[in-house]
This record gives C-alpha cells, sequence and structure tokens, in this order.
C-alpha cells in the first residue's frame, strides 16, 4: 500500500468512525444553558482529549497488546465485529450504543462540564475509533506511514473541532435529511472496512496454521 493510499484509507476510516456530524446533536442537547463561547472551549479541550488518547494507542497500541498477550488477528476480529455494529446503526441512521448511551447523555446534560466525559470519551474517541487506530497502526509498513496516522489522527481531531465549534451557535446549518443520508453511506464505507479488517484477520489466521505458528 503506497503511502498515498494509507493516508486516504486512514483518513476515511478516522473520520467515518469518530463522525462528529452525528456528535452534533447530543453536543447541543447537553450544553442547552451553556453560551457560545462556553461550548467552544468545551469543544476544544474535548478534541485535544480525543487526539491525546488516540495517539497514545496509534503509537503504543501493540505495545500493549503484547504486555496483555492480545495477538493481532485475535485483536482484528473483535474490532472488526464492533466496527460492524456500528456500521449497522449508522445505516439505520442512528447514534450507536457502542458510542454513546443514553444514559450517558442524560448523564451529561446534568454535569457542569462535559469536555473530558462524555465528549471526548466515548463520545469521539470510543472503542471503535480506538480500534481503527490500533488496526491502521498495525497497517503501517513505515516511519512515513506512521507519521501519516498521526496527522489523520491530528486531521480529524481538528476537523471534529471545527464542526463542533460551527454548531456552537446553534444547528440550524444542519439538514436532518441530508444527516442521515451521509450518515448512511458513511455507515456503508464503515461496514466495508470492518469486513476488510475481519478478512484480513483470517487471512493471518490461515497463514499461522499452514505454518504451524498458530497458538
Amino acid at each position: 500500500m503506497s503511502l498515498a493510499e494509507y493516508i486516504l484509507l486512514a483518513a476515511t476510516s478516522l473520520f467515518v468512525i469518530v463522525n462528529p456530524l452525528a456528535t452534533v446533536p447530543a453536543f447541543i442537547a447537553m450544553t442547552p444553558h451553556d453560551t457560545p463561547p462556553q461550548r467552544i472551549r468545551m469543544a476544544r479541550l474535548a478534541c485535544w482529549v480525543m487526539a491525546g488518547i488516540l495517539l497514545v494507542f496509534g503509537i503504543a497500541g501493540q505495545l500493549i497488546f503484547k504486555l496483555l498477550g492480545i495477538t493481532m488477528p485475535a485483536f482484528q476480529l473483535a474490532a472488526s465485529i464492533v466496527l460492524l455494529l456500528v456500521s449497522l446503526d449508522m445505516l439505520r441512521a442512528q447514534r450507536s450504543r457502542v458510542q454513546q448511551t443514553r444514559e450517558e447523555t442524560e448523564a451529561g446534560a446534568e454535569k457542569t462540564d462535559i469536555a473530558i466525559t462524555p465528549l471526548a470519551m466515548p463520545m469521539l474517541a470510543g472503542p471503535g475509533a480506538i480500534s481503527t487506530v490500533i488496526l491502521l497502526q498495525n497497517q503501517a509498513k513505515d516511519f512515513p506511514q506512521y507519521l501519516a496516522l498521526c496527522g489523520c489522527i491530528l486531521g480529524v481531531s481538528l476537523a471534529s473541532y471545527l464542526i463542533l465549534r460551527l454548531s456552537a451557535h446553534g444547528a440550524r446549518w444542519l439538514n436532518p435529511i441530508a444527516m442521515n443520508i451521509a450518515t448512511r453511506i458513511m455507515g456503508l464505507l464503515l461496514a466495508a472496512v470492518a469486513m476488510q479488517f475481519g478478512i484480513n484477520a483470517l487471512k493471518a489466521l490461515r497463514v499461522d496454521w499452514l505454518t504451524g505458528t498458530a497458538v
């Protein structure tokens, strides 16, 4: 995979799974009494925290696996299931409970500051986003691709901040029909990514079995 192809895969996969557009309604609902500057401050902090979390897993994800004794094919299979669950909810134009539950939204509405939780974690940097970052790190073949992954994380974080900042004054610009169409398209793309991760895991397991190295 060339560097350009890797950047395209990483950027689109991360943006689709983070899905900041779908976070906007919950963000507005959880900050009904906050002023636009307060919402912007929360959005900025949340996106910084999201970037930090994803960068940590993007840099040290495989080291964590080694410490826990988890093989990459096992994680790929687990991550593909998580991403597939998220994509199926997106195809129904619903916010997945993997990313955000009704209880978390209600709890967030009662908090004075939602920036770190639940906005940054788990709404933006949830299990799906963390899984995607680790899988992308595994696919990086050289240092430029590792740098590209970090750049994509920062780019998606910046895009998320700009979207949340725009919504700080209200979400009148967000057409529900257009958002549902975009969510379904992104859900289809995410389902394809999830299946590809699963196929890669099965291929790796097949090679291990043929060579007698499977545990």
